[in-house]
């Protein structure tokens, strides 16, 4: 069984996709932690995210250990992620390792922007986890203050907006709920209540109802 969980930063769907992943006994990959290396790559060798051909040569040569990288999970290191994700030729370096995981014997729990739309659009199960923006940049400044992070509220919404529309603008493999998708609004749900949701879901799937 294969578990597509798509979405912008902050919605809930690493949570959730973990939470499926452990429930269903399925291994579990975070796919955005690849962008986020070819990144972290780029900024230990001193170059920026936005220069193209660095950017492709650092995906086609990446070292997967940097994917555990702590470095990887700050704001900075998600913005550059952002950038080199919207180059085509750094998501095809990066489409084969996406495929080759969803499709071990058993299946596996993926989650994205673009798994249910491309890298999986044959899942058995899709959902789209979204929340608003408000409620996403207060959760990202969260997440951030516990790692020592600290960025001010009106900042972190601007950074959100600034992602969500270059994430969801890019020509190539751009945020999208696949029409087959479930949409799941975290919005004002707890996380077990996200969690409870989802998987009823997939529980319905497997039963033949959904």
């Amino acid at each position: 069984m294969i578990i597509a969980i798509d979405g912008p930063l902050a919605s809930g769907k690493g949570t959730i996709a973990r939470a499926l992943a452990a429930t269903f006994g399925l291994p579990y990959l975070d796919t955005g932690t690849l962008y986020r290396a070819v990144a972290l790559a780029m900024t230990d060798t001193g170059h920026a995210p936005e220069e193209t051909d660095r950017a492709i040569e650092a995906a086609r040569n990446l070292e997967i250990s940097l994917t555990c990288d702590p470095r990887i999970r700050t704001a900075a290191i998600g913005a550059g992620a952002s950038v080199v994700a919207a180059i085509p030729e750094v998501r095809q370096a990066l489409f084969a390792a996406q495929r080759e995981f969803a499709l071990q014997p058993g299946g596996a729990v993926l989650d994205g922007r673009d798994i249910g739309t491309v890298v999986c659009p044959e899942a058995d199960v899709k959902i789209f986890v979204t929340a608003d923006v408000e409620t996403r940049a207060r959760r990202r400044q969260d997440e951030l203050a516990a790692s020592g992070e600290m960025i001010g509220f009106d900042a972190m919404l601007e950074q959100l907006r600034i992602r969500d529309a270059r994430d969801s603008g890019r020509a190539d493999a751009p945020l999208a709920m696949a029409e087959d998708a479930h949409l799941l609004d975290t919005s004002t749900m707890s996380i077990d209540a996200a969690v409870n949701e989802a998987r009823a879901i997939v529980e319905a799937k497997q039963g033949g109802s959904g």
